[in-house]
Protein backbone atom coordinates (compact mmCIF):
# COMPACT_ATOMS: atom_id res chain seq x y z
CA UNK A 1 0.00 0.00 0.00
CA UNK A 2 1.18 3.44 -0.54
CA UNK A 3 2.34 5.84 2.07
CA UNK A 4 -0.58 8.56 1.09
CA UNK A 5 -2.83 5.66 1.65
CA UNK A 6 -1.56 4.99 4.95
CA UNK A 7 -1.86 8.28 5.49
CA UNK A 8 -5.16 8.99 4.43
CA UNK A 9 -6.57 5.89 7.03
CA UNK A 10 -4.78 7.04 9.54
CA UNK A 11 -6.48 10.48 9.26
CA UNK A 12 -10.01 8.73 8.72
CA UNK A 13 -9.11 6.60 12.23
CA UNK A 14 -8.53 10.04 13.81
CA UNK A 15 -5.02 8.37 14.90
CA UNK A 16 -2.53 10.51 13.37
CA UNK A 17 1.32 10.37 13.07
CA UNK A 18 2.29 12.49 16.11
CA UNK A 19 5.31 14.48 15.45
CA UNK A 20 7.96 16.55 17.16
CA UNK A 21 10.12 19.33 15.41
CA UNK A 22 13.41 20.39 16.39
CA UNK A 23 14.61 24.07 15.17
CA UNK A 24 12.68 26.22 12.65
CA UNK A 25 14.73 27.82 9.84
CA UNK A 26 15.06 27.61 6.46
CA UNK A 27 15.01 24.13 6.44
CA UNK A 28 12.63 23.14 9.19
CA UNK A 29 9.79 26.19 7.49
CA UNK A 30 9.77 24.19 4.28
CA UNK A 31 8.75 20.89 5.99
CA UNK A 32 6.29 23.74 7.96
CA UNK A 33 4.77 24.81 4.52
CA UNK A 34 3.78 20.74 3.75
CA UNK A 35 2.58 19.89 7.05
CA UNK A 36 -0.85 21.21 6.82
CA UNK A 37 -1.52 19.81 3.45
CA UNK A 38 -0.45 16.29 4.55
CA UNK A 39 -3.18 14.10 5.95
CA UNK A 40 -2.67 11.86 8.97
CA UNK A 41 -0.05 14.14 10.35
CA UNK A 42 -0.06 16.32 13.61
CA UNK A 43 2.83 18.50 14.21
CA UNK A 44 2.56 18.31 18.29
CA UNK A 45 5.20 20.76 19.06
CA UNK A 46 8.34 22.99 18.07
CA UNK A 47 11.29 23.47 20.20
CA UNK A 48 13.34 26.53 18.90
CA UNK A 49 15.57 28.70 20.64
CA UNK A 50 13.41 31.47 19.59
CA UNK A 51 10.06 31.24 19.30
CA UNK A 52 9.14 33.99 18.48
CA UNK A 53 11.44 33.24 15.24
CA UNK A 54 9.18 30.01 14.89
CA UNK A 55 5.70 31.68 15.02
CA UNK A 56 7.30 34.74 12.67
CA UNK A 57 8.17 31.60 10.24
CA UNK A 58 4.65 29.43 10.66
CA UNK A 59 3.17 32.87 9.70
CA UNK A 60 5.88 33.55 6.60
CA UNK A 61 4.79 29.60 5.12
CA UNK A 62 1.14 30.11 5.65
CA UNK A 63 -0.20 28.56 8.76
CA UNK A 64 -3.20 30.35 10.38
CA UNK A 65 -2.53 31.69 13.38
CA UNK A 66 -4.71 29.90 15.66
CA UNK A 67 -2.64 26.75 14.15
CA UNK A 68 0.44 27.45 16.40
CA UNK A 69 -1.96 28.90 19.70
CA UNK A 70 -1.41 25.43 22.33
CA UNK A 71 -0.57 26.66 25.49
CA UNK A 72 0.67 23.68 26.43
CA UNK A 73 1.54 19.77 24.74
CA UNK A 74 -1.42 18.54 26.08
CA UNK A 75 -3.43 21.38 24.55
CA UNK A 76 -1.80 20.61 21.25
CA UNK A 77 -2.65 16.48 21.85
CA UNK A 78 -5.88 17.29 22.16
CA UNK A 79 -7.03 20.00 20.37
CA UNK A 80 -4.72 18.94 17.14
CA UNK A 81 -2.61 22.57 17.48
CA UNK A 82 0.93 22.91 17.47
CA UNK A 83 2.47 23.97 20.87
CA UNK A 84 5.75 26.21 20.39
CA UNK A 85 8.50 26.22 23.31
CA UNK A 86 12.20 26.83 23.60
CA UNK A 87 12.58 23.37 25.94
CA UNK A 88 13.94 20.53 23.19
CA UNK A 89 13.46 17.88 25.96
CA UNK A 90 9.80 18.39 27.11
CA UNK A 91 9.34 17.99 23.75
CA UNK A 92 11.26 14.75 23.15
CA UNK A 93 10.16 13.31 26.09
CA UNK A 94 5.87 13.71 25.52
CA UNK A 95 5.44 9.68 25.42
CA UNK A 96 2.87 10.69 22.52
CA UNK A 97 5.27 11.67 19.84
CA UNK A 98 6.01 8.84 17.66
CA UNK A 99 8.93 10.83 15.27
CA UNK A 100 11.63 13.41 16.22
CA UNK A 101 12.59 15.42 12.91
CA UNK A 102 16.10 17.03 13.70
CA UNK A 103 16.16 20.11 11.85
CA UNK A 104 18.84 22.82 13.78
CA UNK A 105 21.73 22.70 11.42
CA UNK A 106 23.73 22.19 14.72
CA UNK A 107 25.88 19.37 14.75
CA UNK A 108 27.04 19.23 18.25
CA UNK A 109 23.33 19.45 19.39
CA UNK A 110 21.66 17.36 16.59
CA UNK A 111 23.41 14.30 18.35
CA UNK A 112 22.54 14.93 21.53
CA UNK A 113 18.88 15.49 20.67
CA UNK A 114 18.96 12.19 18.67
CA UNK A 115 20.12 10.19 21.39
CA UNK A 116 17.74 11.84 23.95
CA UNK A 117 14.98 10.95 21.84
CA UNK A 118 16.36 7.14 20.97
CA UNK A 119 16.14 6.92 24.91
CA UNK A 120 12.41 8.28 25.02
CA UNK A 121 11.27 5.61 21.93
CA UNK A 122 11.25 8.16 19.19
CA UNK A 123 12.25 7.03 15.61
CA UNK A 124 14.44 10.17 14.07
CA UNK A 125 14.53 12.00 10.72
CA UNK A 126 17.38 13.76 11.09
CA UNK A 127 17.37 16.33 8.97
CA UNK A 128 21.41 18.17 10.22
CA UNK A 129 23.74 15.74 7.91
CA UNK A 130 26.71 17.67 9.21
CA UNK A 131 26.31 15.00 12.37
CA UNK A 132 25.50 11.99 10.09
CA UNK A 133 28.56 12.88 8.41
CA UNK A 134 31.12 12.29 11.89
CA UNK A 135 29.23 9.76 13.79
CA UNK A 136 25.93 8.56 11.42
CA UNK A 137 27.22 4.94 11.14
CA UNK A 138 27.32 5.12 15.39
CA UNK A 139 24.11 6.74 15.59
CA UNK A 140 22.14 3.94 13.28
CA UNK A 141 23.53 1.43 15.64
CA UNK A 142 22.07 2.92 18.71
CA UNK A 143 18.98 3.45 17.05
CA UNK A 144 18.53 0.15 16.08
CA UNK A 145 19.78 -1.18 19.21
CA UNK A 146 16.70 1.10 21.17
CA UNK A 147 14.36 -0.56 18.39
CA UNK A 148 13.84 2.38 16.79
CA UNK A 149 14.86 4.15 13.28
CA UNK A 150 17.33 6.85 12.25
CA UNK A 151 16.82 8.14 8.90
CA UNK A 152 18.44 10.88 6.61
CA UNK A 153 15.76 13.70 5.60
CA UNK A 154 14.06 12.82 2.00
CA UNK A 155 14.26 15.89 -0.19
CA UNK A 156 17.95 16.61 1.38
CA UNK A 157 20.25 14.76 -1.98
CA UNK A 158 22.24 11.99 0.53
CA UNK A 159 18.32 10.50 1.05
CA UNK A 160 17.34 10.85 -2.52
CA UNK A 161 20.97 9.37 -3.84
CA UNK A 162 20.72 6.34 -1.90
CA UNK A 163 17.26 5.92 -3.36
CA UNK A 164 18.52 5.93 -6.76
CA UNK A 165 21.08 3.57 -5.44
CA UNK A 166 18.66 1.50 -3.78
CA UNK A 167 17.04 1.56 -7.21
CA UNK A 168 19.77 -0.07 -8.96
CA UNK A 169 20.17 -2.90 -6.97
CA UNK A 170 17.17 -3.72 -6.47
CA UNK A 171 17.13 -4.03 -10.33
CA UNK A 172 20.14 -5.78 -10.34
CA UNK A 173 22.63 -3.11 -11.95
CA UNK A 174 25.91 -2.96 -10.54
CA UNK A 175 26.00 0.87 -9.15
CA UNK A 176 29.47 2.63 -11.03
CA UNK A 177 29.33 5.81 -9.37
CA UNK A 178 26.70 7.95 -8.10
CA UNK A 179 26.18 11.20 -6.63
CA UNK A 180 24.75 15.02 -6.82
CA UNK A 181 25.43 17.85 -8.91
CA UNK A 182 27.19 21.32 -7.75
CA UNK A 183 28.32 24.62 -8.62
CA UNK A 184 32.31 24.05 -8.44
CA UNK A 185 35.41 26.02 -9.50
CA UNK A 186 38.38 24.93 -7.23
CA UNK A 187 38.69 28.66 -5.98
CA UNK A 188 35.43 28.46 -3.78
CA UNK A 189 36.84 26.26 -1.46
CA UNK A 190 38.01 29.28 0.08
CA UNK A 191 34.41 31.36 -0.04
CA UNK A 192 33.44 33.00 2.86
CA UNK A 193 29.90 34.49 4.07
CA UNK A 194 31.03 37.74 2.41
CA UNK A 195 31.67 36.25 -0.89
CA UNK A 196 28.91 34.15 -1.16
CA UNK A 197 26.53 35.66 -2.75
CA UNK A 198 28.47 36.37 -5.88
CA UNK A 199 29.63 33.19 -6.54
CA UNK A 200 26.65 31.55 -5.40
CA UNK A 201 24.27 33.25 -8.18
CA UNK A 202 21.78 35.57 -5.73
CA UNK A 203 21.86 39.09 -4.60
CA UNK A 204 21.47 40.02 -1.18
CA UNK A 205 18.37 41.76 -1.65
CA UNK A 206 16.96 37.78 -3.09
CA UNK A 207 18.78 36.19 0.24
CA UNK A 208 17.33 38.71 2.65
CA UNK A 209 13.62 37.68 1.22
CA UNK A 210 14.24 34.17 1.32
CA UNK A 211 15.36 34.19 4.93
CA UNK A 212 19.16 32.65 3.40
CA UNK A 213 21.56 32.41 6.09
CA UNK A 214 25.15 33.13 4.44
CA UNK A 215 27.09 30.94 6.59
CA UNK A 216 24.97 27.87 5.09
CA UNK A 217 25.08 28.58 1.77
CA UNK A 218 28.33 29.23 2.35
CA UNK A 219 28.90 25.92 2.76
CA UNK A 220 27.18 24.31 -0.29
CA UNK A 221 29.68 26.98 -1.82
CA UNK A 222 32.60 26.30 -0.23
CA UNK A 223 32.67 21.98 -1.24
CA UNK A 224 32.14 21.39 2.86
CA UNK A 225 28.00 20.70 2.38
CA UNK A 226 29.05 18.09 -0.89
CA UNK A 227 31.74 16.43 0.93
CA UNK A 228 29.01 16.16 4.01
CA UNK A 229 26.60 14.64 1.80
CA UNK A 230 28.72 12.21 -0.37
CA UNK A 231 30.47 11.22 2.98
CA UNK A 232 26.76 10.50 4.39
CA UNK A 233 25.98 8.64 0.92
CA UNK A 234 29.46 6.21 1.32
CA UNK A 235 28.69 5.16 4.82
CA UNK A 236 25.17 4.54 3.66
CA UNK A 237 25.46 2.57 0.80
CA UNK A 238 29.02 1.40 1.49
CA UNK A 239 30.42 3.24 -2.00
CA UNK A 240 33.93 4.42 -1.92
CA UNK A 241 35.27 8.22 -2.04
CA UNK A 242 38.13 9.45 -3.86
CA UNK A 243 41.61 9.28 -1.91
CA UNK A 244 42.41 12.64 -1.99
CA UNK A 245 38.98 14.58 -1.63
CA UNK A 246 35.88 14.99 -4.89
CA UNK A 247 37.15 15.89 -7.82
CA UNK A 248 34.45 17.81 -9.18
CA UNK A 249 34.58 16.80 -12.78
CA UNK A 250 32.73 19.49 -15.39
CA UNK A 251 29.47 17.38 -16.88
CA UNK A 252 26.47 18.02 -18.62
CA UNK A 253 23.67 15.52 -17.71
CA UNK A 254 24.88 14.04 -21.31
CA UNK A 255 27.98 13.47 -20.38
CA UNK A 256 27.48 12.01 -16.92
CA UNK A 257 27.95 8.33 -18.28
CA UNK A 258 31.08 9.28 -20.08
CA UNK A 259 33.15 10.98 -17.29
CA UNK A 260 31.42 8.33 -14.33
CA UNK A 261 33.55 5.80 -15.68
CA UNK A 262 37.12 4.34 -14.35
CA UNK A 263 39.76 6.31 -15.43
CA UNK A 264 41.34 3.00 -17.62
CA UNK A 265 38.08 3.41 -19.80
CA UNK A 266 38.19 7.06 -20.06
CA UNK A 267 36.25 8.30 -16.83
CA UNK A 268 37.68 10.19 -13.80
CA UNK A 269 36.90 7.23 -11.44
CA UNK A 270 39.67 5.21 -9.22
CA UNK A 271 37.67 2.24 -9.78
CA UNK A 272 33.89 1.40 -9.89
CA UNK A 273 31.43 1.99 -7.03
CA UNK A 274 32.53 5.15 -5.56
CA UNK A 275 30.50 8.74 -4.85
CA UNK A 276 31.28 11.86 -6.91
CA UNK A 277 29.88 15.07 -7.22
CA UNK A 278 29.81 16.78 -10.79
CA UNK A 279 29.98 20.33 -11.96
CA UNK A 280 28.00 22.68 -13.40
CA UNK A 281 30.76 25.18 -14.78
CA UNK A 282 33.54 24.13 -16.87
CA UNK A 283 37.00 24.83 -15.72
CA UNK A 284 37.17 27.76 -17.00
CA UNK A 285 33.87 28.99 -15.63
CA UNK A 286 31.74 29.07 -18.22
CA UNK A 287 27.98 27.35 -17.72
CA UNK A 288 27.35 23.85 -18.83
CA UNK A 289 24.29 23.41 -20.51
CA UNK A 290 21.42 21.29 -18.91
CA UNK A 291 23.69 20.77 -15.90
CA UNK A 292 22.89 18.53 -12.57
CA UNK A 293 23.52 21.63 -10.46
CA UNK A 294 20.62 21.11 -7.95
CA UNK A 295 19.94 17.59 -8.78
CA UNK A 296 21.06 13.73 -7.49
CA UNK A 297 22.44 10.79 -9.94
CA UNK A 298 23.58 7.29 -10.27
CA UNK A 299 25.58 5.18 -13.05
CA UNK A 300 25.05 1.80 -13.69
CA UNK A 301 26.09 -1.07 -15.78
CA UNK A 302 25.05 -3.70 -17.75
CA UNK A 303 27.50 -6.40 -17.26
CA UNK A 304 25.96 -8.52 -19.88
CA UNK A 305 25.10 -7.92 -24.17
CA UNK A 306 21.48 -8.88 -23.53
CA UNK A 307 21.50 -6.01 -21.10
CA UNK A 308 23.90 -3.66 -23.05
CA UNK A 309 21.35 -4.42 -26.47
CA UNK A 310 18.30 -3.53 -24.05
CA UNK A 311 19.79 -0.17 -23.28
CA UNK A 312 20.11 0.60 -27.07
CA UNK A 313 16.40 -0.77 -28.00
CA UNK A 314 14.81 1.43 -25.44
CA UNK A 315 16.76 4.71 -26.48
CA UNK A 316 18.98 4.78 -23.15
CA UNK A 317 21.74 7.31 -23.36
CA UNK A 318 24.80 5.64 -22.41
CA UNK A 319 28.36 6.24 -22.75
CA UNK A 320 30.05 5.35 -26.51
CA UNK A 321 30.53 1.72 -25.37
CA UNK A 322 26.90 1.73 -24.57
CA UNK A 323 27.50 -0.31 -21.18
CA UNK A 324 26.97 2.63 -18.50
CA UNK A 325 24.12 4.27 -17.99
CA UNK A 326 22.93 7.32 -15.77
CA UNK A 327 19.52 8.10 -13.64
CA UNK A 328 18.74 11.32 -12.94
CA UNK A 329 16.75 13.35 -10.97
CA UNK A 330 17.61 17.18 -11.92
CA UNK A 331 15.85 18.89 -8.89
CA UNK A 332 15.33 18.29 -5.68
CA UNK A 333 12.87 20.26 -2.85
CA UNK A 334 14.59 19.69 0.16
CA UNK A 335 12.19 20.71 3.20
CA UNK A 336 8.84 20.60 0.86
CA UNK A 337 9.55 16.62 0.82
CA UNK A 338 10.55 15.27 4.08
CA UNK A 339 7.35 14.10 4.76
CA UNK A 340 8.16 10.98 2.21
CA UNK A 341 10.92 9.81 5.53
CA UNK A 342 8.53 10.70 8.24
CA UNK A 343 5.99 8.85 6.81
CA UNK A 344 8.54 6.02 5.85
CA UNK A 345 9.80 5.80 9.60
CA UNK A 346 6.34 5.60 11.38
CA UNK A 347 4.20 3.48 9.00
CA UNK A 348 7.03 0.92 7.42
CA UNK A 349 9.46 1.30 9.67
CA UNK A 350 12.14 1.98 7.05
CA UNK A 351 14.36 4.64 7.05
CA UNK A 352 15.09 6.79 3.82
CA UNK A 353 18.99 6.10 3.75
CA UNK A 354 21.19 5.24 7.03
CA UNK A 355 24.46 5.10 7.81
CA UNK A 356 25.37 1.29 8.56
CA UNK A 357 29.65 1.55 8.26
CA UNK A 358 32.14 4.11 8.43
CA UNK A 359 33.38 4.51 5.04
CA UNK A 360 33.86 8.05 4.69
CA UNK A 361 35.08 10.74 6.65
CA UNK A 362 34.73 14.96 6.18
CA UNK A 363 37.89 16.42 7.76
CA UNK A 364 38.56 20.33 8.69
CA UNK A 365 40.59 21.87 6.01
CA UNK A 366 42.15 25.56 6.44
CA UNK A 367 41.15 28.29 4.15
CA UNK A 368 44.26 30.43 4.62
CA UNK A 369 47.00 30.45 6.86
CA UNK A 370 45.59 29.95 10.52
CA UNK A 371 47.47 30.89 13.75
CA UNK A 372 47.47 29.59 17.24
CA UNK A 373 44.37 31.18 19.76
CA UNK A 374 42.17 31.48 16.37
CA UNK A 375 38.91 30.10 16.83
CA UNK A 376 37.27 27.79 14.28
CA UNK A 377 34.09 28.29 13.02
CA UNK A 378 33.10 25.37 11.40
CA UNK A 379 31.47 24.58 7.85
CA UNK A 380 30.54 27.51 6.02
CA UNK A 381 32.63 29.81 7.82
CA UNK A 382 35.55 31.97 7.37
CA UNK A 383 38.16 29.32 8.73
CA UNK A 384 37.80 25.67 7.72
CA UNK A 385 36.20 24.18 4.86
CA UNK A 386 35.30 20.20 4.63
CA UNK A 387 37.33 17.65 2.61
CA UNK A 388 35.91 14.05 1.90
CA UNK A 389 38.70 11.66 3.06
CA UNK A 390 38.56 7.66 3.44
CA UNK A 391 37.40 7.25 6.86
CA UNK A 392 41.05 5.13 7.27
CA UNK A 393 42.86 8.04 6.07
CA UNK A 394 41.12 10.11 8.15
CA UNK A 395 41.45 8.10 11.49
CA UNK A 396 45.13 7.15 10.22
CA UNK A 397 45.75 11.43 10.06
CA UNK A 398 43.81 11.87 13.04
CA UNK A 399 41.95 14.36 11.68
CA UNK A 400 39.19 16.55 12.85
CA UNK A 401 35.86 15.83 11.76
CA UNK A 402 34.35 18.94 10.31
CA UNK A 403 31.13 18.55 12.46
CA UNK A 404 33.11 19.11 15.73
CA UNK A 405 34.96 22.08 14.32
CA UNK A 406 32.59 24.41 15.48
CA UNK A 407 34.00 27.52 18.43
CA UNK A 408 37.16 25.80 18.66
CA UNK A 409 40.27 27.11 19.40
CA UNK A 410 43.49 26.68 17.45
CA UNK A 411 46.77 25.13 19.55
CA UNK A 412 48.96 25.68 16.99
CA UNK A 413 49.40 27.03 13.14
CA UNK A 414 47.89 25.33 10.56
CA UNK A 415 48.61 26.15 6.58
CA UNK A 416 46.30 26.71 4.22
CA UNK A 417 44.97 23.36 2.55
CA UNK A 418 46.25 21.70 5.48
CA UNK A 419 43.80 19.23 7.01
CA UNK A 420 43.45 19.94 11.24
CA UNK A 421 44.05 17.49 13.42
CA UNK A 422 42.93 16.68 16.88
CA UNK A 423 46.08 17.69 18.24
CA UNK A 424 45.99 20.84 16.58
CA UNK A 425 42.86 22.21 18.45
CA UNK A 426 41.45 22.23 22.17
CA UNK A 427 38.27 20.62 22.12
CA UNK A 428 35.31 20.04 24.35
CA UNK A 429 35.85 16.76 25.63
CA UNK A 430 32.34 16.32 27.33
CA UNK A 431 29.85 17.04 24.99
CA UNK A 432 27.76 13.73 23.63
CA UNK A 433 28.86 14.57 19.93
CA UNK A 434 32.72 14.25 21.12
CA UNK A 435 32.33 11.31 23.05
CA UNK A 436 29.61 9.35 20.27
CA UNK A 437 32.45 9.99 17.75
CA UNK A 438 35.57 8.73 20.13
CA UNK A 439 33.60 5.55 20.16
CA UNK A 440 32.86 5.41 16.55
CA UNK A 441 36.36 5.29 15.47
CA UNK A 442 37.30 2.47 18.52
CA UNK A 443 33.86 0.28 17.25
CA UNK A 444 33.86 0.38 13.63
CA UNK A 445 37.76 -1.48 12.19
CA UNK A 446 36.69 -1.90 9.42
CA UNK A 447 37.96 1.41 7.36
CA UNK A 448 38.42 1.53 3.66
CA UNK A 449 42.07 3.57 2.71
Amino acid sequence: MSLYSQLGQRAAANNPIRIGLIGAGKFGSMYLAQIPRTPGVHLVGIADLSPDTARANLARVGWRAEQSQAVSAQAALSSGATWITDDWKALVSLPEIDVIVECTGNPVAAVEHCLEAFARGKHVVNVTVEADAFCGPLLGRKAAQAGVVYSMAFGDQPALICDLVDWARTCGFPVVAAGRGHKWLPHFSESTPLTVWGNYGLTPEQAERGGLNPKMFNSFLDGSKPSIESCAVANATGLGVPSNGLLYPPASIEDIPYVTRPISEGGVLERKGMVEVVSSLEADGRRIPYDIRMGVWVTIEAETDYIKNCFEEYNAHTDPSGRYFTLYKRWHLIGLEVGMSVASVALRGEATGVATDWVADVVATAKRDLQAGEMLDGEGGYTVWGKLQPAGKSKQLGGLPLGLAHNVKLLRPVKKGQCVVWDDVAIDTNTPAYKVRREMESLFQKHTI
